[in-house]
């Protein structure tokens, strides 16, 4: 039998809200199926399942918040049977002594009846609500008619901007705290790589036209094949590299805040369909529907605030990522070349890493190859 917990859909989640349940007992499930809705501060976020089975038990229900770790559905594998597996044990309630025969029973008395003031009851009666469930602030506990006009109103909404602000000041204090960072810059010549793009671009739509960003999120992933010490996590006192080459890119949300979904195998796939997962990707996280897998599998973090305007970013690690690379704007600046003065598109690229995976020299040698690479774009 598997429990199947709450995942951690990152470092700065604790906790989660089940929202819906997407699977029911008796179904059978395989892995990479969505089998429920999470709500976290950032997201609500469809869980997916991570091994085949059968589904035995849901052991909480939609509005239950639980936090993260903690068994929230039971699976069977296969060959096993609701019969031949060992169900948590479930707690019983105590059973009544017996009475010896002719033994008087106490009865309890009944509850005595709630007060509640003549005004209360009618405007509950006219707001359908069971004044007797009420707490009363009155004299001597009485319900009074504004704790009945204050049951009428709705819940407060979490504010989901408020929660996720407290959200990622959790994760980038304990990464600012815990992760020694290293900083390295390198400013990397584009003119190559634009004109490729300008030329590749002449007479598509709109719709089909390639983005720099997907040209730079490519590079970072082609150069990670070589420098593996960066593409990973740092979890129980070690390094672990990642099984895949998984950039969280980073999005800035319309109504604030930040998020950084995972866009799987970029090394493997062609620029195209890059340019379509990212958008579908960007599309999703703003209207706060991603899946488990998008939260929880980046290796690597890039953040691009070129379109900001601004000129160099220095990121704070997410953790337990081991390293974040900052792409800042592109802008024509003064260059030599070749011992001659031109100008040339540029763009100023950071990475931020963690000593304990990585030095900085490994880091620049990185950057270099992120380097040689955009300047063969026929590579990418």
């Amino acid at each position: 039998m598997i429990e199947f917990k709450l995942p951690s859909l990152g470092a700065d989640m604790d906790e989660g809200t089940l929202l819906e349940w997407r699977i029911a007992p008796g179904e059978a499930v395989r892995r990479g199926q969505v089998v429920a809705v999470v709500d976290t501060a950032k997201a609500a976020v469809d869980v997916e399942c991570w091994q085949d089975g059968t589904v035995l038990d849901l052991l909480i229900q939609p509005g239950d918040k639980v936090p993260v770790g903690t068994p929230i559905a039971t699976l069977l594998e296969a060959g096993e049977t609701p019969e031949t597996v060992q169900r948590p044990a479930r707690v019983a309630k105590p059973a009544q002594p017996a009475l010896a025969p002719g033994t008087a029973t106490s009865v309890a008395p009944p509850a005595s009846r709630a007060r509640i003031s003549p005004a209360a009851r009618k405007r509950a009666a006219e707001l359908g609500i069971d004044a007797g469930a009420l707490t009363g602030t009155g004299p001597q506990g009485a319900v009074s008619l504004a704790d009945v006009e204050a049951a009428a109103k709705p819940a407060v909404p979490v504010d989901r901007q408020a929660a996720m602000r407290q959200a990622i000041a959790a994760a980038m204090s304990h990464s600012k705290r815990e992760i020694p960072h290293y900083y390295l810059g390198e400013t990397i010549p584009l003119g190559a790589a634009m004109a490729w793009l300008s030329a590749h671009n002449a007479g598509l739509p709109p719709e089909q036209r390639l983005l720099p960003g997907v040209l730079l999120l490519k590079a970072v992933a082609l150069a990670l094949r070589d420098y593996p010490q960066l593409n990973g996590y740092w979890q129980d006192g070690a390094f672990r590299a990642a099984p895949g080459i998984h950039l969280g890119v980073a999005v800035a949300l319309r109504q604030g805040g930040l998020i950084a979904p995972a866009l799987h195998d970029v090394a493997d796939k062609p620029l195209e369909q890059l340019m379509v997962e990212l958008g579908d990707l960007v599309q999703r996280a703003r209207s706060y529907s991603l899946r488990s897998s998008e939260l929880s599998d980046a290796s690597l973090t890039v953040t691009q605030l070129g379109d900001q305007g601004v000129d160099s970013v220095f990121g704070v690690i997410y953790p337990p990522q081991v390293a974040l690379v900052g792409v800042g704007r592109i802008a024509e600046r003064p260059w030599v070349e070749e011992g001659r003065l031109c100008v040339m598109p540029s763009a100023q690229f950071s990475l931020a890493a963690d000593h304990r995976a990585s030095d900085g020299h490994y880091g620049a040698r990185f950057l270099g190859e992120v380097r040689r690479l955009l300047q063969t774009p026929d590579s990418l």
